[in-house]
């Protein structure tokens, strides 16, 4: 069971993440969770450093896609100022809305990485949808009421995973963890 939580890869931030490292695995799209992973969920106009890396994203050709349990009204206004392509209601851990990313965006599977905060919903449906994954630290300590749940479950699964010695934030993308 453990085996669908496991995360491909587990690094501190997306904004860690540079092209030069998504080239060197083949990655040519981001899927991303929204809130407390892209954004922080409090904070829907983002920051600088969210700016620049979504411009060093895409002058290097890398698309990046918001993939969301969330609604399409709630998506759309919070990357109203950053222009980004989303799938709403992505069902996650389903694989639903991370098989609809990649076919709109005409890529492999391979070709996709699925980053999250949360092993529940962001990296269980990567994995269960047959995509890598990436584990990011949530940007703020604080989440919205409704996520609250799966943290006292995924509090669990990660003691499990931290004993194994399964979860190891890096700095940066390399090899499989």
């Amino acid at each position: 069971m453990v085996a669908l939580f496991e995360p491909t890869w587990a690094i501190k931030a997306i904004y860690n993440l540079t092209p030069a490292q998504l080239k060197r695995e083949g990655i040519r799209a981001v899927l991303t969770d929204l809130d407390n992973t892209l954004i922080a969920w409090n904070n829907p106009d983002g920051t600088p450093q969210l700016r620049q890396w979504l411009s060093e994203m895409k002058n290097a050709g890398i698309t990046v896609m918001v993939v969301s349990n969330n609604n399409a009204d709630r998506i759309a206004h919070a990357l109203a100022k950053l222009e980004l392509p989303f799938v709403s209601r992505a069902l996650k851990p389903l694989p639903t809305g991370i098989n609809r990313a990649v076919r709109q965006l005409s890529l492999t599977k391979a070709e996709v990485v699925m980053v999250g905060d949360q092993l529940m919903t962001d990296i269980a449906g990567g994995n269960t949808a047959g995509v890598r994954t990436i584990l990011v630290q949530p940007l703020i300590e604080t989440d919205a009421w409704n996520t609250r749940i799966n943290r006292f479950f995924e509090r669990r699964i990660m003691k499990r995973m931290n004993k194994h010695h399964l979860i190891d934030y890096a700095e940066e993308l390399h090899g499989k963890h």
